[in-house]
């Protein structure tokens, strides 16, 4: 016997939209939950991607990316010396920087440190494993003929990694770092609205994304309201690596 159940056209579009209510309660609920977690994490729960600290100490991190560009990145070094803004985060793609190696050095004399982000610039998720770890190696080399010892953070190409690009990572001893706080800079939507994209819903442990790339052109307007935000709101200005080793992570697993 064949059992059919029918259901009134009104009660069904009820329920239907509880349903749909629930399922957006949830997905809210664990983006909160989500945004809250300070690492990525094999399954193993070993902590190889950063993107936030804990929040115990009240310090923020300063990141900036350099890939292209001739321009700006002295007048973004200059105006943190004016700011009094030491420990910021360069992560650089390779290629760029052995074309400006006197940029490299001033980064480091100016009291910040460099990061990695491999070095073409082209997409990991796009690529077979041989070739990421022949890219992450080749920066690795241009770094230290550079002078510049022990690169331990890496922010893949255009933020985009998975858990094989953790997995190579790792295995070359870096700590994928990404971010809490997008600025948004590259789209050059005006110098208030990137400070207000940073300073707005600063919390301890953040790390800020910001560009001192040619394409990034409203960046060096914006820093001094933004060093002198975060100052007045209580924050140190930390690099990433003081950030991680205050921090007792949390674990999120990434497929």
């Amino acid at each position: 016997m064949n059992f059919f159940y029918v259901i009134n056209g009104r009660k069904f579009k009820q329920l239907s939209i509880i349903i749909l209510a629930s399922f957006f309660t949830a997905g809210i609920l664990y983006i909160e939950n989500f945004t809250n977690l300070p690492v990525f994490s094999t399954k193993d729960g070993q902590p190889v991607a950063f993107y936030k600290g804990e929040g115990k100490v009240k310090e923020i991190a300063l990141s900036f990316d350099i890939s292209w560009g001739d321009e700006k990145a002295l007048p973004i070094l200059d105006t943190l010396k004016e700011n009094n803004a030491t420990g910021v985060t360069f992560f650089l793609s390779a290629s760029w920087a052995e074309r400006h190696p006197e940029v490299v050095k001033r980064i480091t004399e100016d009291g910040h440190e460099i990061g990695s982000m491999g070095y073409a610039y082209e997409n990991y998720r796009d690529m077979d494993d041989l070739k990421v770890k022949r890219d992450m190696l080749k920066a690795i080399e241009v770094f230290e003929k550079l002078g510049v010892k022990e690169v331990n953070l890496l922010r893949p190409p255009k933020g985009s990694f998975d858990k094989r690009i953790l997995k190579i990572a790792n295995s070359l001893g870096f700590t994928i770092v990404h971010w809490s706080v997008d600025s948004h800079d590259l789209i050059n939507p005006g110098k208030d609205i990137i400070i207000d994209n940073v300073t707005k819903n600063l919390s301890n442990g953040d790390i800020i994304l910001l560009h001192a790339s040619d394409s990034a052109k409203q960046t060096e307007a914006a820093l001094p309201d933004i060093i002198q935000q975060i100052k007045a709101k209580g924050y140190e200005i930390s690099s990433v690596t003081d950030l991680i080793n205050n921090t007792k992570a949390n674990s999120k697993e990434i497929q």
